[in-house]
């Protein structure tokens, strides 16, 4: 079937079709019309090729010319039947047949009427049926004549805008006065689906066909005036960029003739001016050259002549081949770490010991140094003094916070934005394939949906890897073999286990007073004396000030709080001077209570140990180390344990050790049988905000629980440190020092500590062995013994003595 068309006939033809129709015979052939629904009062051309249709129209044309057509609903019917049809289809009359030389016949027909099938009269050689005519239904209203006019006015408008619409159709239009044929016309030239025109036919009553098609033609104008919007936008952008050609097409030819030359040419041939003068690997400058050639070939204006730009800019500006030279001078490096720290004699060894391989060896690369200490002891520092040594360049990234994998290791240049990772962008910015590269914070990377930043790491720390790191942004082997790889990190927890197998660590500990003294003296006061506009010989800072600060003011491992407080006092002097004052400013005792108000930190220890159930324990954390108070109350009960503070399973576990060693030993500590059976106990940790866990809080659970049932209160200069078992014995634990040095700056006189544990006491500073009193012991009766003091306690159940190691004794252990 053919699309439908505007066909006109004669005067004649149309008498005769009017003389035809008048009365419908009693039954009429069927013609199946497939994608093709005819219309009263409407010229369709229509071409037949099935041998049986073929057959129909002979007959008709030979016969009375009329006959019903019918649309098939299902198209991939071959000879359909009945079933196939739909129930209402159009009467028409054939006006003219041509037979076409392939044997097929094209035919003019006109509807006439709609009819409705009413009975099968023959299904061989053709379909007749007998059908019923259904005329239209019309109500002349306002409304209807509203709708015809409103049908009228958006099919011109539609006429205007398809161009397979002839303008001769708004004429014919315009000057149908019948609404029914006016529905008909619209809906026959339309490029409608079959579904719509079948229902259009169907509906009888015209006021609603004419709505039907008003929304329809509603719907379609939508879709044209959309369509021509984007049409005129597309050639706008076209007449726009061939306009931008042309313009560029003068620029360039008046260029040439100032001989200036193309400036994007004269920028290429820079670029490959710069790729040419790089020491780069064949593989790699195979890849530069090859995408320098498709740059050359795209318009400026393209969209992917920024990204490669970009990325052979990028591998423009990294130092390929460009190194510098190491100096290994051990004297000179002792020199620089002692100028730029204080103390760490045992790290500055261990740093000297790994330039002293380096030197002999000839290349410093290839081990990776991890330092692992509390916040603020000069670990960063330490790795910019290697730097100096070396004379190598200096880089630093913090991965601090860093979870997703792109970071390190960049993302594909598909992404837009895209960029290298903070390894390529580190080698960059040292304009140096050999710098000391300072990864910080490396214990605090993270994992998420986007990937494990830290198993990126593992490639990049893994001097067997490191030779082809592959960007994924540069998609290029890059040598990572020459750079030295220098990690820190507050605590090893944190950091997976493969990872911190390719490290060699360092551990950094706090800081003593004497040697925060120090520091504060040797660079601390100096530095906030400069950075707040003051001269040195007009402030000074006693040594008994800066000892009160340390004591009073701070409490912590490094020494960030203490220079804070330092820079509070340099204000305060700065606004002195400011206001007029002329004389040295000497900075006391007196004045820095003045300027600093009252005291941070205080000796609460013996003000919370004062009650029965409270004993001080010793701490190591992330920041260094700190004392715990492990604090236990009992109220009347069956015998339960309340444990609370957020503790860890290890920690709750070492509770339970604890309560069950003081149920089974009641008769030695002197405590009533059935005291447990009449008390509940909760054992609670102050800070409940902080997690805790960990086993070396048993034999201060196991003492705090001891003084609450027996009602006695822990000696108050006294901390402890160790492992409890269900037996009795203390084990040994770790972070002995850092313990130590919280001790210290809590103001304890006295510490309890393993026996087993006897050895780190080398690690501990002079200073801190000449003002802490050790107690080493095996069991918890030793430890109860010095906790209240009584000696029977030790010894009623075959236990030795602790070994006291007194202060003047403690300093002399330590070796020279």
């Amino acid at each position: 079937m053919t699309e439908p068309e505007l066909v006109t006939i004669t005067p004649e033809e149309q008498q005769q079709a009017d003389e035809l129709g008048q009365e419908l015979p009693a039954a009429l052939p069927v013609l199946p019309l497939k994608e093709t629904v005819v219309f009263p009062e409407s010229m369709t051309p229509l071409a037949i090729g099935q041998e049986r249709s073929i057959k129909l129209i002979d007959d008709v044309v030979g016969g009375d010319r009329l006959l019903a057509l019918v649309t098939v609903r299902n198209d991939e019917a071959e000879a359909p039947g009945w079933d196939d049809l739909y129930e209402i289809g159009t009467a028409a009359v054939v006006h003219k047949m041509i037979r076409v030389p392939d044997g097929t016949l094209r035919v003019l027909v006109q509807g006439l009427r709609r009819i409705r099938v009413g009975g099968h009269v023959a299904d061989d050689p053709y379909l007749i049926g007998e059908f019923v005519e259904l005329p239209d239904h019309v109500e002349e209203t306002k409304e209807l004549e509203a709708l015809t006019r409103n049908v009228q006015n958006m099919f011109g408008r539609i006429i205007g805008l398809v161009p397979y619409l002839p303008e001769e159709l708004q004429l014919a239009a315009a000057n149908v006065d019948d609404p029914s044929a006016l529905a008909s016309l619209v809906a026959s030239t339309l490029r409608l689906k079959t579904e719509e025109k079948q229902k259009l036919l169907e509906i009888v009553d015209v006021k609603e066909r004419l709505r039907s098609v008003s929304l329809i033609l509603n719907r379609e104008l939508e879709v044209l005036e959309l369509g021509t919007k984007i049409q005129s936008q597309v050639q706008s952008e076209l007449e726009k960029g061939q306009r931008e050609f042309f313009l560029r097409q003068q620029m360039k030819a008046i260029q040439e003739e100032l001989g200036e030359g193309d400036a994007e040419q004269a920028e290429l041939e820079e670029l490959r001016g710069r790729i040419a003068s790089l020491e780069l690997p064949e593989d790699v400058e195979k890849v530069a050259l090859r995408e320098l050639s498709r740059l050359e070939r795209l318009p400026a204006a393209a969209a992917e002549y920024s990204v490669i730009r970009t990325y052979l800019d990028w591998i423009a500006t990294l130092p390929w081949g460009k190194t510098t030279e190491d100096k290994i001078d051990l004297v000179r490096a002792r020199e620089v770490l002692d100028a730029d720290h204080f103390d760490l004699e045992k790290v500055k060894d261990r740093i000297i010991e790994f330039l002293a391989v380096s030197k002999l060896r000839g290349d410093a690369s290839g081990q990776i140094l991890c330092f692992v200490g509390p916040p603020g002891v000069g670990k960063t520092s330490l790795g910019q003094s290697i730097a100096r040594t070396l004379e190598r360049k200096f880089a630093r990234l913090s991965v601090g916070g860093v979870r997703d994998e792109a970071e390190i290791r960049g993302h594909r240049r598909t992404y837009i934005g895209a960029m290298p990772g903070s390894i390529i962008r580190a080698i960059r910015d040292a304009e140096s394939m050999n710098p000391v590269l300072l990864i910080d914070e490396l214990d605090k990377m993270g994992a998420d949906f986007r990937g494990d930043p830290a198993s990126a790491m593992l490639e990049v720390l893994d001097p067997e890897q490191n030779k082809t790191f592959r960007d994924h942004y540069l998609d290029l082997p890059f040598d990572l073999s020459k750079v030295l790889f220098i990690c820190t990190a507050n605590t090893i927890d944190t950091i997976p286990a493969p990872l911190l197998d390719r490290m060699d660590v360092i551990s950094l500990s706090g800081y003593t007073e004497d040697e925060k003294l120090g520091i504060a003296k040797r660079y601390l006061v100096p530095k906030q004396i400069e950075a707040h506009g003051l001269a040195v010989e007009r402030v000074t800072i006693s040594d008994k000030a800066l000892r009160l600060v340390i004591r009073e003011y701070t409490r912590e491992a490094g020494v960030r709080g203490l220079e804070r407080r330092i820079a509070d006092l340099c204000r305060k002097a700065a606004r002195k001077v400011a206001e007029g004052y002329e004389g040295r400013i000497r900075i006391d005792e007196r004045r820095v209570r003045a300027w600093l108000g009252a005291r941070r930190y205080s000796g609460e220890v013996r003000r919370r140990t004062a009650d029965p159930g409270v004993a001080t324990g010793l701490a190591y954390t992330a920041a260094g180390g700190d004392v715990l108070f492990i604090e236990a109350q009992g109220y009347a009960g069956k015998g339960r344990l309340t444990i609370t503070g957020q503790l860890g399973e290890v920690m709750q576990e070492s509770a339970q050790a604890a309560l069950s060693w003081v149920r089974s030993h009641t008769e030695q500590l002197g405590v009533p049988v059935d005291w447990f059976a009449q008390h509940d106990i909760h054992v609670h940790v102050p800070a409940g905000a902080v997690p805790k866990d960990g086993p070396s809080a048993g034999v201060t659970m196991a003492t705090a629980i001891a003084s609450l049932v027996r009602g006695t209160p822990v000696a108050p200069d006294l901390g402890m440190t160790g492992e409890l078992t269900l037996t009795g014995r203390v084990l040994a634990i770790g972070g002995l020092r850092e313990k130590v040095l919280a001790a210290q700056r809590a103001g304890l006189k006295r510490v309890v500590l393993p026996h087993e544990n006897e050895h780190d006491l080398e690690d501990i500073p002079a200073e801190t062995k000449r003002e802490l009193e050790f107690i080493l012991v095996d069991s918890i009766e030793q430890v109860l013994a010095v906790a209240f003091d009584e000696s029977t306690l030790a010894s009623g159940n075959g236990t030795a003595a602790p070994i006291v190691l007194p202060a003047a004794a403690a300093a002399r252990t330590r070796p020279a």
